[in-house]
């Protein structure tokens, strides 16, 4: 039997602080220990007259003499008060201490004259040299920490620490089989993984391990998660900093941070490097760049990448939202080998994604194929927040598994924000809103190359909508025809044509509408070649395309002038185009209103109920009515 071990309590370690400090009040109470009889008592002040007097009249009890003072106590009233006077040069001076007249015979005046004692050589070389340097010292380390708080990279002791984080492989529970709908950027980084694991197949045919990969792609994709699933299937250490912390406050620290990132990084070889937003340092170099912190440390990481031997093993992973903005050296083969894609998910991509996301929550009886159809454009993060907001609404309404119908409403959330229980519209307010709305679908429904509708609604939601359309294409669209794109048009005006031909009037909840539509119609013809007048000719560039693109023209103030004209025309045509159709089929429009009032919220199916009702079955005198209004 082993023996139980109690476990001794550690001595307490002196705070080197706390010594100093104890030091410095020792020092102070032996300096007020040279007054051993006068240093307690308050000393009052006074003239040397005074003091002859006092010793004359015999009440002057002790005399001290130092350095040009005269310290003495005197009997009063039976107390005992200390005075203090300027020394004089009075020869007279001890004769009159000694002969003093005393009412009592046997008190005589102590007196003694105190010779100024120098300090030792030691306590002169603590006292002038250790205690300042020490002090310097601490105000020295303490404006360091300072200084790295904002953001100099940590305190001067710490001058160029790259700051990265270090995962051990260990740390790295990420594989691939958590990172889904990116198969061919998995297919491309598999081959780094394999040589990192059997660098021998291909070392002895003479490849080399690509030197770097750049990850690029939309907000979301999981360029973050890709890049530690690598690290994760390889087993290696896994380096993760971002390119903002190399931009530094003084010039040359992001270079020392660049330099000491890749010395440890060839010291636990083989590994990955992860750079996150490298734009942050690799922006393109020109004559209007301005910083010089910025070019040096760029200069410096160009400079690492060619310097180190790519058969050790050590991968650098970088990712960017802005691929068109980084510098043509940093991109060039040698350097970032390797581009890959991380685009926004298919239909197949989004149904893996939400998968992957379901497996931590309990659900039940989920229909993938409707949940993935109505998350078209869908980021990996935006579909892992619907899977979390389902997860909680259904928290909210009490039960414990999550359905189709809490991850539907999560889908609406996320788009147009949570429902306003508490706004109340007026009645004539309703009644327009849910005419903008059926003038929408019943558009939609009966153009040809346009997506079914799904669901309409007219309750208000946090965005600021008062209601929505919401149309679910069957199945991934990748190219877009011309028709298409005009129908869509259409679809957007047909909530002001209804408005206008039911109700005769124009409100402000085609704002969103109106600018949707402008923006297609102007993309037709500056960019997509639609427009008979200006052909195939480019007149328009976007920018930033994966952070929601910002387009410029490229073309002369008069071609912009008439620009503006055919994008009306377009515009103006779509519009004429919804006013006739939703004119020709008034009976469905004031059914599908009337329904929609009174539910508030109908599906897909039950309006395409009252459009094949009507549409097969028109009533009589149907002709009249439809153009009539209400």
């Amino acid at each position: 039997m082993t023996p139980n071990k109690t476990k001794q309590p550690s001595t307490p370690k002196m705070n080197p602080f706390m010594g100093f400090f104890w030091g410095i009040l020792i020092v102070l109470l032996l300096n007020g220990l040279i007054f051993p009889n006068i240093a307690q008592r308050q000393i009052k002040d006074t003239d040397y007259g005074t003091f002859i007097e006092k010793v004359d009249s015999g009440v002057v009890k002790e005399v001290a003499i130092k350095s040009g003072q005269i310290l003495f106590t005197a009997e009063e009233n039976n107390k005992t008060q200390a005075y203090r006077t300027g020394a004089t040069n009075d020869p007279q001076l001890v004769d009159r201490l000694l002969n003093a007249e005393s009412p009592n015979e046997n008190h005589k005046i102590a007196f003694n004259q105190i010779v100024p004692q120098e300090n030792s050589p030691l306590l002169n070389f603590i006292l002038w040299w250790v205690l300042p340097g020490l002090l310097f010292y601490l105000l020295w380390r303490q404006a360091g920490k300072s200084l790295g708080r904002l953001g100099a990279g940590g305190n001067f002791m710490s001058f160029g620490n790259s700051g990265a984080k270090i995962y051990a492989e260990s740390d790295i529970k990420t594989t691939f089989a958590d990172v889904a709908g990116q198969d061919e950027a998995k297919e491309t980084l598999k081959e780094i993984v394999d040589f990192l694991h059997n660098p021998a197949k291909y070392t002895e045919i003479g490849a080399s391990l690509p030197k770097g990969a750049l990850l690029v792609g939309p907000p979301g994709t999981g360029k973050t998660l890709i890049a530690r699933a690598v690290a994760g299937e390889a087993k290696v250490p896994f380096f993760a900093i971002s390119g903002s912390e190399f931009v530094q406050m003084f010039v040359g620290m992001g270079a020392a941070k660049v330099r000491d990132l890749f010395k440890q990084a060839n010291e636990k070889a083989p590994c990955i490097i992860f750079i996150d937003e490298i734009d942050a340092i690799g922006k393109r170099r020109d004559a209007a760049m301005g910083n010089d912190e910025r070019e040096q440390t760029l200069n410096q990481l160009l400079t690492e990448m060619d310097g180190f031997d790519g058969r050790k093993g050590v991968v650098i992973l970088a990712s960017t939202n802005r691929p068109e903005s980084l510098d043509k050296a940093l991109l060039r083969p040698g350097r970032f080998d390797r581009r890959v894609q991380m685009e926004l998910p298919d239909l197949e991509g989004r149904k893996a994604i939400l998968a992957v996301h379901l497996k931590k929550v309990k659900h039940e009886n989920i229909d993938m194929d409707i949940v993935a159809r109505a998350t078209a454009g869908s980021s990996g993060a935006e579909l892992a927040n619907i899977v979390n907001e389902a997860a909680l609404r259904a928290v909210r309404l009490g039960r414990k598994t999550v359905t189709t119908a809490d991850l539907e409403e999560s889908v609406e959330t996320v788009l147009a924000g949570a429902q306003k229980k508490n706004a109340v519209l007026s009645a004539a307010e309703k009644k327009l809103v849910a005419y903008h709305e059926i003038g929408h679908a019943l558009v939609a429904a009966l153009q040809t190359h346009s997506a079914p509708v799904h669901k309409i609604t007219i309750i208000p939601r946090t965005s600021g909508a008062l209601g929505y359309t919401m149309q679910v294409d069957s199945g991934e669209h990748f190219l877009l025809s011309k028709e298409e794109l005009f129908n869509r048009i259409v679809t957007l005006t047909g909530g002001r044509s209804a408005e206008e031909v039911v109700c005769d009037t124009v409100t402000t909840g085609a704002s969103n509408d109106i600018e949707q539509a402008t923006k297609l119609a102007r993309a037709m013809v500056t960019r997509y070649g639609m427009n008979e007048k200006y052909d195939m000719m480019g007149l328009e560039t976007v920018n930033n395309a994966y952070l929601g693109g910002d387009s410029s023209l490229t073309c002369s103030s008069e071609t912009a002038s008439d620009i503006d004209k055919e994008v009306l025309k377009v515009i103006k045509t779509a519009h004429e185009k919804a006013k006739r159709i939703i004119a020709d089929h008034m009976d469905i429009v004031h059914q599908a209103a009337t329904f929609l009032i009174e539910k508030e919220t109908i599906t897909g199916n039950e309006f395409m109920d009252i459009v094949r009702h009507y549409e097969t079955c028109p009533p009589a005198g149907s002709a009249d009515r439809r153009r009539g209004t209400s």
